[in-house]
């Protein structure tokens, strides 16, 4: 049974509130776990649908404008190969960013049951978030699109319409690196488009008719400084923070560290899990496709993540 010497203080240092206190969550309103993680937000779908169009725009002047009908055959399958690959695993990156949890805390968890279940410590206290009514553990935020606490969240990305967290900020660099790989490539298939159309007849330079031609590559050279400078600058952020184990939330509000920081090394093993190997830069790993069939459970069948 839970001490009267516990205490249960609100996120919004709402005054300390005893066991005798009166609690606002029951534990009718706890959330089932075993749910595919969706967030269901207007902008962020709008802002995932525009990347994942942009990227395939990308490949198509790629591969239809400048290396079909192929002027050299290996240039054009060799960067033909890597450039595909490099979007398969940028947008592979993006839909797992997307759709894994990012480290959610259990909503509506706020519970007598659930705090007689903690076996608290006498006199320790606790935190309780008064917008999704959970327990919240250290380092945790509310995101008030997800409307939930995120462990470790390090912000809420609209192009990957999920929170950033201590579960998938993994494939949030990967989908920032990826980006940035494949833009730094269409520049330099750009620059040699150029070069090949200027010296040869424009007309022989692609399947295309000219004008159109230099306004897709002219498009795509924009479009691929842009991809450049924002996801370079969000690597590199990414790999500051993991070093420093130190979120972009607890950065901005400059908050003390109160828990024992991971040296830098520590930090990226602990976010790419384990020692350095291709799993680190593979966005598929850890998929099992068991946990993407339906299982049964009390009540009926739900898809478990």
């Amino acid at each position: 049974m839970q001490s009267t010497g516990h205490r249960f203080r609100d996120v919004d240092h709402h005054p300390l509130l005893s066991s005798e206190d009166d609690f606002e969550c029951s534990s009718a309103n706890v959330e089932p776990v075993g749910r595919i993680w969706f967030i269901n937000d207007a902008c962020g779908l709008i802002c995932a649908v525009i990347t994942w169009l942009l990227v395939l725009y990308a490949d198509f002047v790629v591969t239809f404008v400048m290396l079909l009908p192929p002027k050299n055959y290996w240039y054009s399958l060799i960067n033909g190969i890597v450039f595909n690959c490099l979007a398969v695993l940028a947008l592979s990156s993006h839909l797992r960013a997307m759709l894994t949890d990012p480290g959610a805390v259990p909503k509506g968890n706020a519970t007598k049951e659930y705090m007689e279940n903690l076996q608290l410590k006498p006199g320790e206290v606790i935190y309780k978030c008064p917008k999704c009514c959970s327990i919240k553990p250290e380092r945790a935020h509310h995101c008030s699109i997800c409307k939930r606490c995120i462990r470790k969240m390090d912000h809420h990305c609209p192009w990957v319409n999920n929170c950033v967290g201590e579960n998938n900020q993994k494939f949030f660099v990967l989908f920032t690196m990826y980006v940035a790989l494949i833009s730094v490539h269409a520049l330099i298939l750009c620059g040699f488009q150029f070069f090949f159309c200027i010296r040869a007849q424009w007309s022989e330079c692609s399947g295309f008719s000219p004008p159109v031609t230099v306004i897709l590559i002219i498009f795509l050279c924009l479009e691929a400084f842009l991809f450049l400078t924002f996801t370079s600058v969000m690597f590199g952020t990414q790999l500051h923070s993991i070093c420093n184990d130190e979120t972009e939330i607890e950065r901005l509000k400059n908050e003390k560290p109160t828990w024992e920081r991971k040296l830098r090394w520590e930090g990226m093993k602990n976010v790419f899990g384990g020692q350095p190997s291709f799993l680190w830069i593979n966005p598929f790993s850890g998929i099992r496709i068991r946990r993407l069939l339906p299982r049964p459970m009390k009540g009926g069948p739900e898809f478990a993540v």
